[in-house]
């Protein structure tokens, strides 16, 4: 990994960077909308065996990970992550229960193949169903299709949320906040502590380059409970705006000891999210002691306070007392998008388009999406 470190400038760095203000913007859009979004949400969720399925591709699924895993223990009934690619793939399996369906569906520009295609299949196989629209994009197909329909409700973020950059940043952490402000509604502090959490990420920049100082050619990040699924969007963004020459991987951390740990070696680092959740915060410190005992100047923990092994690594957040996991990883994930922009500047990549050839595209291509009806025939259901 080259030393030579260029400021970046790019579409990738402002949105990034916007991420506060577009968090406050989103508040009021939601105030606006919040007679009619009760409403739809009294309708969808009427029927106590509603099954909520958050879905989405990628780093929208990831979304849907963390806000199922919040608003499960939040509100204590049913929340599902299904991605839709698996939606897609295994329609019959992921809807095998006969119950009714609230898909809400998350999507910055919702033009992907895989977006249009779970609404219909969650249509055509549950009993009733009811779609909540997350989108970043008013003129997607995602949102356009569901716009007039009764038995949908589409939330549209602030328009500078609608990323241009190749890497989702300030659109997935703005998805993230509106699903959860839509189903728990919080007052102006809890917004104040959010938005302060993400400023202090953003803040950060020193020491994130402390990090890459090490040249790592391996970034492990690990998250319990809800912030399992920060740790995935986290190591996506590595491996997409390094070009994947940072092999990134995520775990929990309890599950890294059962093989992936195997990973470690002198060139990698670990980034441990900690948890709010105090059982779970437990299992965090264990792994953290643990990789230290070996290797204590590997080893990074994002957290709202510090803890017995802290280090000058260690990234502290005071703001994010008092939020819980799904709303601390809005300002969170402003850690691992800096780390990875940064990371990408240094090694040459170009972090609006890592990939000029076209292999990885912004928006999904080459995607057939397959008709129910042959899938049905293949598995000879009637």
């Amino acid at each position: 990994m080259t030393t030579d470190v260029t400021t970046p400038s790019s579409a990738t760095l402002g949105e990034i960077h916007q991420q506060p203000r577009a968090w406050r913007d989103l508040a009021v859009l939601l105030d606006q909308a919040r007679g009619p979004l009760d409403a739809f949400l009294e309708r969808a969720l009427r029927d106590p065996r509603t099954r909520v399925v958050l879905t989405g591709a990628g780093t929208s699924a990831f979304v849907g990970r963390i806000v199922a895993e919040s608003l499960r223990g939040r509100l204590h009934r049913r929340f599902d992550a299904v991605s839709s690619t698996d939606i897609v793939a295994d329609p019959r399996t992921v809807l095998a229960e006969d119950v009714p369906v609230l898909l809400v569906s998350f999507a910055r520009s919702g033009n992907s193949p895989e977006s249009a295609a779970a609404t219909e299949l969650v249509d055509a196989i549950a009993p009733s169903a009811h779609h909540l629209v997350i989108t970043c994009d008013p003129t997607g197909a995602l949102a356009v299709g569901h716009r007039d329909r009764e038995d949908s409700f589409v939330l549209t973020m602030p328009p500078q949320t609608n990323d241009t950059g190749f890497a989702m940043t300030s659109s997935f952490s703005s998805m993230l906040l509106a699903a959860l402000l839509a189903f728990v509604p919080s007052d102006a502090a809890v917004l104040d502590r959010v938005v302060a959490t993400g400023a202090r990420a953003l803040a950060a920049e020193d020491g994130l380059d402390r990090i890459l100082d090490r040249s790592p050619r391996r970034i492990v990040f690990l998250g319990g409970g809800a912030l399992a699924g920060l740790a995935e969007e986290c190591a996506l963004k590595t491996l997409e705006l390094t070009a994947g020459t940072i092999a990134a991987f995520h775990d929990t951390p309890l599950g890294f000891r059962h093989g992936p740990k195997a990973v470690l070696d002198d060139e990698t680092v670990v980034v441990v999210l900690r948890s709010a959740d105090p059982r779970v915060r437990r299992y965090d410190d264990d792994i953290v002691r643990e990789i230290r005992a070996d290797r204590p100047d590997q080893v990074v923990v994002v957290g709202a306070d510090e803890h017995g092994t802290a280090t000058a690594l260690d990234l502290v957040f005071p703001e994010a007392e008092g939020l819980d996991d799904g709303l601390r990883a809005v300002g969170f994930v402003a850690v691992a998008q800096l780390l990875a922009l940064h990371a990408s500047v240094r090694l040459g990549c170009t972090p609006d388009n890592p990939f000029p050839d076209g292999t990885v595209n912004r928006v999904v291509r080459g995607v057939t999406i397959h008709p129910l009806e042959a899938v049905d025939a293949a598995r000879g259901r009637a």
